[in-house]
């Protein structure tokens, strides 16, 4: 039997980490002396602390801890173990998003951006929509698109995607996905023809990664703030070059275009 000093020393742990594992109900001692307190340990708990810890640096709630460790099928607890770490790593995401945004966001002085007026035709798309949360967005879009590419196999350009002004202020709105077609297409499960009206548009390219994307939102709208141009209708993005075309995020490139109209006169 080891005391829990020495248990400690064997395991990297702290008697105090010791004792919390034992209220928690993770690590029960092989021995309590009943008049003394004194907890004492088997050697055989050492790989079960170490376990605990290393899952406990990996941030695993302690109720979760105790789940892996009272699931006795591998395969099960490799699973739990896995659902965690995937956890981990889109909350990395999150934060190296984070990051880049707030770098463009305290550069000094304004960002040089390129911004053409452009008038676009009536557009004939196939197109699949639907109201989706903002947070849903990313695999809502994957599914759409699948559909898509089951439909056309030939489009006549690049995706693109209509979102409704409330998906940003309201966290919820309306989306439509499409690619153009140079013939109207049967209707298969959600995938339907539109025709999207002519527009005016504002319209700059965001290069890279979409982890910093709603910078260059902002500073297009600044853009379109400083131009006198009036926001009216949803912001269209065409996917110049996208995950589906490679995957290198440098060579990404996302056009979007913020529906104004003016309100001065055209010059000449």
């Amino acid at each position: 039997m080891l005391t829990i000093g020495r248990f400690a020393q064997l395991t990297h742990l702290s008697i105090r980490t010791l004792r919390r594992y034992h209220e928690a109900g993770l690590l029960e001692p092989a021995h309590v002396d009943p008049s003394s307190g004194y907890r004492y340990y088997d050697a055989d708990q050492i790989p079960a602390a170490q376990v605990i810890s290393r899952l406990r640096e990996l941030d695993v709630p302690l109720a979760d801890v105790r789940r892996i460790l009272l699931t006795p099928d591998p395969a099960a607890r490799a699973v739990l173990v896995g659902e965690h770490l995937q956890r981990l790593e889109d909350r990395l995401s999150r934060t190296q998003a984070a990051v880049k945004s707030l770098q463009r966001l305290l550069r000094p002085g304004p960002a040089a951006l390129a911004v053409e007026l452009r008038q676009v035709p009536a557009r004939l798309v196939a197109a699949v929509e639907g109201t989706v949360a903002h947070t849903d967005v990313l695999s809502w879009y994957a599914g759409a698109m699948a559909e898509l590419d089951a439909v056309v196999a030939h489009p006549a350009g690049p995706p693109g995607g209509l979102y409704d002004n409330a998906l940003f202020t309201e966290g919820r709105g309306h989306v439509l996905v499409h690619v153009p077609v140079d013939a109207p297409v049967p209707a298969t499960g959600r995938v339907h023809g539109v025709e999207l009206p002519a527009v005016e548009l504002a319209v700059t390219v965001h290069e890279g990664s979409h982890d910093t994307i709603e910078v260059t939102y902002g500073e297009l709208g600044r853009w379109v703030s400083d131009h006198a141009l009036a926001v009216a209708g949803p912001v269209r993005e065409t996917y110049l070059s996208g995950p589906r075309d490679t995957a290198e995020a440098a060579r990404w490139r996302t056009e979007i275009g913020w529906p104004v109209f003016r309100v001065t006169p055209r010059p000449g």
